[in-house]
């Protein structure tokens, strides 16, 4: 069951113990093990909802201001820190710029920025044309209240500000789905069609872990929960691995997505309040 945070106040100082918690455990005891493997522990992060606040226009998102130097100073402290979302590298990198020890997985890791190189999924590059003509189409017969987000590997149908009309965004996309023989993916508010490629948050997040001793995943969609299920698995089949499901509350997913995680945040600002309370527990 996923609890709800309030104030960490001060970490323990006792040593940590050899055993890995088990699950439900407080946030300072995650904390507490979390930072004395620091240097195999990765954090991953959605952007939409959980370093940002969702709009009803995609393109007007932007990080919470004090989460950029925040994850600076965490990717400074710990093995890795990581981006995994729905929006491209473009996207990202346009948002996350200063960062410079951040990687970003986009479009459910089709697309990774490491490095300073973009690393795109060879299976989803023919179908980069079926995607520009889906976008037109759904310009041209969905009505004008639907957002359509051309996102080159894949097209989001946004419904946010008429909501009414998901029952028709949703058929319409399912009928393009089986004419194209591409794959859906629900979300907040959005219905959004991609090509058939085995590629999700789930499997972003198992290779991700395959070196890592301890693993945190803040997410807020149905999307996220694959990457929970991944920490998970990661836990049942290696006795020293950690893995902490972090759920970022809204009204559309977030009872589903709460149920699923250890700990359950109020908000992208909560978020960033969250890391910059916890930074402490890690040496710099």
């Amino acid at each position: 069951m996923s609890r709800t945070a309030g104030t960490l106040g001060c970490v323990p100082e006792s040593p940590p113990s050899n055993a890995r918690p088990t699950h439900p455990l407080s946030v300072a005891e995650a904390l507490r093990f979390t930072a004395a493997r620091a240097r195999e522990t990765t954090f991953f992060f959605d952007f939409d909802g959980v370093l940002s606040p969702v709009t009803d226009d995609p393109d007007a998102s932007q990080p919470v201001p004090s989460v950029l130097g925040v994850l600076e100073q965490l990717a400074a402290r710990v093995a890795r820190v990581a981006i995994v979302s729905a929006r491209p590298v473009s996207f990202l990198r346009s948002r996350f710029e200063s960062l410079e020890h951040v990687d970003l997985y986009g479009l459910y890791g089709l697309e990774v920025w490491h490095d300073g190189d973009v690393v795109t999924e060879p299976a989803a590059l023919p179908w980069v044309p079926a995607m520009a003509d889906l976008a037109e189409r759904a310009k041209a017969e969905l009505p004008e209240a639907i957002l359509v987000e051309y996102k080159r590997l894949s097209v989001a149908l946004h419904y946010r500000t008429a909501p009414q009309l998901a029952p028709q965004v949703e058929r319409w996309g399912h009928e393009q789905a089986e004419r194209l023989g591409l794959r859906i993916q629900g979300g907040r508010m959005v219905v959004e069609l991609k090509p058939p490629v085995d590629q999700d948050k789930g499997m972003v997040i198992s290779e991700g872990v395959l070196n890592a001793g301890c693993a945190w995943y803040f997410g807020d969609d149905m999307s996220d929960i694959k990457a929970f299920d991944a920490l998970r698995a990661r836990e049942a089949v290696d006795p020293r691995f950690f893995g902490m499901c972090v759920a970022v509350a809204n009204p559309e997913t977030g009872a589903e997505v709460s149920s699923a995680a250890d700990l359950t945040l109020e908000s992208p600002e909560a978020v960033a309040g969250f890391l910059a309370d916890a930074l402490p527990a890690f040496a710099p």
